[in-house]
């Protein structure tokens, strides 16, 4: 049964090996191989029965096998007795590695205690005999070959050793303080004959002893070296009061001098001695003229405080220039990083004279200004005593602005509007650049004195000053507008060349305006930039606090009132011309001829303003432009409004009227450089708006020319001609048509059923244009009139 399902194993496994002659073939081009195994027509027990033809010689081959065992086992042996003989070996040369290293660190460590009982039996004669050149050099090894001892603290005779280095470390110490005490007693004179070489090895020693001996010999030496100070400057005596401020610095700067002289040599420099007595004095007089304006804090004047403030800043000054602040490790004045390089005209470090002088002029204050020194690392090390009393100096200025505000009324009132200026753009005030140069000499004496609160405290007067100056100064001082219309008739704005009586400002008072708007806009920009610096020279915590936007509006709308005082007045010369056309008998008119005289009035008065303001406004292009879409969207929609009162209408009145309406558009496309020997092409956003309104116009009129039988076709050329169609517009234009109620009713109701829904975004544009077809149904007297238009142009 076994031998059955054997067979049928090995049937299947030759069906699923058995390949096709074709792949069969591929393989063996692919893979030439002439091993029996590899042959299609392999058999394994033909192959067997080679290999081992008999009985016998399967025998041989086990007995092979078994001798190659053998073999192998016999190496493994081997190699184990092999390895065992070189751990033997190498046993013996680590215990000699081990005793040899032992050895070493013995002859070595003995070495050391030697060394160690040696020096300090040198160092014990020595501290005895105030050798303290050769303590210096001997202290420093002692302390190096002790510390090799550590481990071996709990030998006895190593400890021992260890309290004789710490009892003479601690007898030195006692003992170069006495040696100090006694050349510089705390009480009584110095000793005559200046330091010695002993005091100078002393500090030596002092470096490598415990650091609180270094801190009492420094803190002594400099006690004893400025109580004279304290005696000389006591708050009960004359030269302590801040009139003669300058006389602390000059003894200082004596006493630094005799340092220099007498004891430079005998500290080390890394002691920065002469730094640590001059940063001792700083905190002394801070606390002494402190104590001394709180008890006489009534006789602070702004005068007498400024003066000691610059005298101790240049102080300051002085000895950032000679010292590195690299004592200055209480915290208590912190060396901030340098802003960067800025372009803002608050630039300026402290003004000079001179500076000051060329300030007052424009210029001055937009060109960039070279950036900010590194602070100073003993700024306010003194003048920060002052900052409690400045609030005297800040009183001081507000008094101040406000006379300075009354003076530039007065000096307006007393001068009168700036003159007339055609040729370089509108003057800017001149009292406006004065202003700015006060803020800035003001904030940088303050920003030397404090960055904190005093600095709010200012702001807080500059913004108060700006309001009073944008009101009294700028907004105070622009032309009133009045309500009459100066008694002019119609006939006699007909009949009127040159067109001067009807403008309600005059030639100066237009100049002001602008000059106006000229400074506003220089005062916001200026306000802006005084705000930055504001920010960059207070603390950073305080910086919110820091706020002018409600200054920079203030001048925005100084700004927009200008522009609008020139829209009306140039608008309002213009309304008797748009009334007279409104009057005109338009159905009794019988030709087509040149423009009207309402036209020939409105280009007169066009002409007449705008180039005196585009040439007054030449440096601020942005508000002439303003200025040109504000009197664009006003003058426009007025002009339609007059349109529709012109009723009833012929048509040759409305050819005329179209006519007109082309006129005015080409003058108003013309306005930003109308009289201008440059011509500029004008905004985009002017003349869109310019291009929209006026189409409407004609748009308007050529409804009105429209025949209005038969009614569907009348209606749907209103359609298509305005898009903004409605009712209302419907029923203005069938008025100015002349058309009766009766009439007016079925074509309001034809118009109802007709409307289109809203048009997209792109028919909307497309029927705004003016090269729109003119409908077939419209007359040929349109046609004419249209070729009359460009035979015109």
């Amino acid at each position: 049964m076994m031998e059955e399902e054997e067979l049928e194993f090995v049937e299947e496994l030759e069906a699923v090996l058995q390949l096709t002659p074709e792949v069969q073939l591929a393989i063996e081009q692919v893979f030439p191989s002439q091993d029996p195994l590899d042959r299609a027509d392999f058999n394994a027990v033909e192959y067997i029965n080679t290999l081992f033809p008999t009985e016998q010689a399967l025998e041989e081959a086990q007995k092979a096998i078994q001798q190659l065992f053998g073999k192998i086992k016999d190496i493994k042996d081997k190699a184990e007795k092999s390895e065992q003989m070189v751990k033997e070996i190498t046993r013996d040369i680590k215990q000699l590695d081990h005793a040899k290293r032992h050895l070493t660190t013995s002859i070595t460590t003995l070495n050391h205690l030697h060394m160690l009982a040696g020096g300090v039996d040198s160092l014990e004669a020595m501290t005895r005999r105030r050798q303290y050149g050769e303590v210096a050099n001997l202290l420093q090894g002692v302390m190096n070959v002790l510390e090799h001892f550590h481990k071996y603290m709990g030998i006895p005779q190593i400890r021992q050793l260890s309290e004789r280095v710490k009892a003479a470390q601690t007898e030195l110490g006692q003992q170069i303080l006495a040696d100090f005490e006694e050349a510089f007693p705390s009480q009584g004179t110095k000793r005559p004959g200046g330091p010695s070489n002993v005091l100078r090895d002393a500090c030596l020693v002092a470096n490598i002893l415990d650091p609180r001996i270094k801190q009492e010999i420094i803190k002594k030496f400099i006690k004893q070296h400025l109580s004279e100070y304290l005696v000389l400057f006591q708050e009960n005596q004359d030269v302590a009061w801040l009139d003669k401020i300058d006389r602390r610095y000059a003894w200082i700067k004596r006493q630094l001098v005799d340092y220099e002289e007498k004891y430079g040599r005998m500290f080390p420099r890394e002691w920065c001695m002469a730094e640590r007595i001059a940063v001792e004095f700083c905190h002394v007089t801070r606390t002494e003229l402190a104590k001394i304006m709180r008890t006489r804090a009534k006789e602070i004047e702004v005068k007498l405080l400024l003066f000691a403030i610059q005298r101790t800043t240049n102080f300051e000054g002085f000895l950032a220039k000679r010292f590195s602040g690299c004592t200055l490790t209480d915290g208590t004045l912190k060396k901030l990083e340098s802003p960067p390089p800025s372009t803002n005209p608050f630039l300026e470090d402290e003004p000079t004279p001179e500076m000051e002088e060329l300030a007052t002029e424009k210029g001055d204050l937009d060109q960039p200004k070279k950036p900010k020194a590194p602070d100073n690392p003993f700024h306010g090390i003194v003048s920060k005593c002052f900052e409690p009393h400045l609030y005297v100096y800040i009183e001081s200025q507000d008094k101040n602005l406000g006379e300075l505000i009354d003076r530039f009324v007065a000096d307006f009132k007393a001068q009168g509007p700036p003159k007339p200026n055609t040729d370089e753009g509108g003057a800017v005030l001149p009292s406006c650049a004065d202003l700015f140069v006060y803020y800035k000499k003001c904030m940088v004496q303050c920003s030397q004195l404090s960055t904190g609160e005093p600095m709010i405290a200012l702001t807080t007067i500059f913004q108060k000053y700006l309001r009073e100056y944008a009101w009294k100064i700028l907004s105070g001082n622009l032309p009133k507008t009045t309500t009459s219309s100066g008694g002019l008739t119609i006939s006699s704005l007909l009949k009127e060349k040159e067109g001067s009586e009807v403008a309600k400002f005059t030639l100066e008072e237009l100049c002001l305006i602008c000059s106006i708007l000229s400074t506003a806009e220089y005062c916001l920009a200026t306000t802006q930039q005084l705000e930055e610096k504001l920010k960059e020279k207070v603390d950073v915590s305080l910086i919110e606090r820091i706020n002018l936007t409600g200054e920079m509006d203030t001048f925005s709308t100084v700004i927009s009132s200008s522009i609008q005082l020139l829209v009306q007045d140039l608008d309002a010369a213009c309304d008797p011309s748009l009334t007279a056309m409104s009057k005109m008998q338009w159905q009794n008119v019988e030709h087509v001829g040149d423009q009207s005289p309402y036209v020939t009035s409105v280009i007169l008065h066009i002409k007449q303003n705008v180039p005196i303001i585009r040439d007054n406004l030449a440096s601020t292009r942005k508000y002439f432009t303003q200025f040109c879409i504000k009197f664009a969207n006003s003058f426009i929609p007025k002009f339609i409004t007059h349109l529709f009162k012109c009723k009833p209408i012929s048509m040759v009145g409305a050819e005329q009227l179209l006519l007109d309406t082309h006129s005015l558009k080409m003058v108003l496309l013309d306005l930003p450089s109308i009289g201008s020997q440059v011509v500029r092409k004008a905004p985009a956003s002017y003349t869109k708006i310019v291009v929209k309104g006026m189409t409407r116009a004609e748009m308007i009129l050529k409804v009105v020319m429209a025949p209005h039988e038969p009614l569907v076709v009348f209606v749907d050329n209103y359609i298509k001609l305005l898009t903004d169609c409605n009712t209302e517009t419907f029923q203005k234009i069938l008025d100015m048509k002349g058309l009766k109620r009766s009439e007016q009713s079925s074509m309001l109701e034809l118009l109802r059923q007709r409307l289109p829904a809203p048009p997209s975004g792109a028919e909307s544009s497309s029927s705004l244009s003016l090269t729109a077809p003119t409908p077939e149904q419209e007359s040929s007297r349109i046609r004419k009139l249209e070729k009359l238009i460009k035979k015109r142009l």
